[in-house]
């Protein structure tokens, strides 16, 4: 996975006064969970740009400078209620021996055989949660839709390997091919559509 690096320093004091002081100067006040006591620092608020304005996942390197350097993910942001604003992050340690758990986008490639045919792509779940080593987490969860039919899904149970688990049941739809009024189905994909699927004629008739 990739990993993006935040340079901070350690903070000596975390009363209320020394938090709203760092704010005023454009910090973020931020704590380290997981080891074995938090560790409390400030960034520049500008350091967690491409931490938060992206859709890809990352780990993090969390430079304290002569107080050291701790690998970690994003835990918790909490906002400005009104101004686009962030007021503090929580980060929790890892490390290479233990397993991590945290949430991954779900990337499509292709485009659908049952899209061109008219069929509509449902995306149920844009991201999914992994565990496993910190070595092992993927930056993201590929799907080649360009088989896919109408009436065809993805379920998780089709997305497992052995270098991670994924926290969801194998019962999970993750992305669906659903059938319209334009559709043409062919007569490879009549028997991939599901009933409830197909528009009745009572449902046409109530839409008239």
């Amino acid at each position: 996975m990739k990993s993006i690096t935040i340079l901070g320093s350690k903070r000596e004091s975390v009363g209320k006064k020394s938090t709203k002081a760092l704010r005023n100067a454009g910090l973020v006040p931020c704590v380290i969970y997981g080891g074995d006591e938090p560790i409390h620092f400030s960034a520049e608020e500008k350091a967690f740009k491409k931490l938060v304005y992206t859709p890809d996942a990352h780990t993090v390197v969390i430079d304290l400078g002569n107080d050291g350097q701790f690998k970690a993910i994003a835990q918790d942001m909490q906002w400005h209620p009104v101004r686009e604003l962030l007021l503090h992050a929580d980060f929790y340690q890892i490390f290479d021996d233990k397993m991590v758990t945290m949430e991954v986008p779900v990337v499509l490639e292709g485009v659908s055989k049952g899209v061109l045919n008219g069929g509509v792509l449902r995306r149920n779940n844009r991201k999914l949660k992994v565990k496993a080593l910190p070595a092992n987490l993927p930056d993201s969860i590929t799907i080649d839709i360009t088989p896919m039919k109408i009436g065809n899904k993805k379920y998780v149970r089709d997305l497992r390997v052995a270098e991670y688990e994924i926290m969801h049941p194998d019962s999970v739809v993750v992305v669906m091919i659903k059938t319209s009024r334009t559709a043409v189905i062919e007569d490879d994909d009549s028997d991939n559509v599901e009933a409830a699927d197909v528009p009745s004629s009572q449902d046409e008739e109530a839409a008239e």
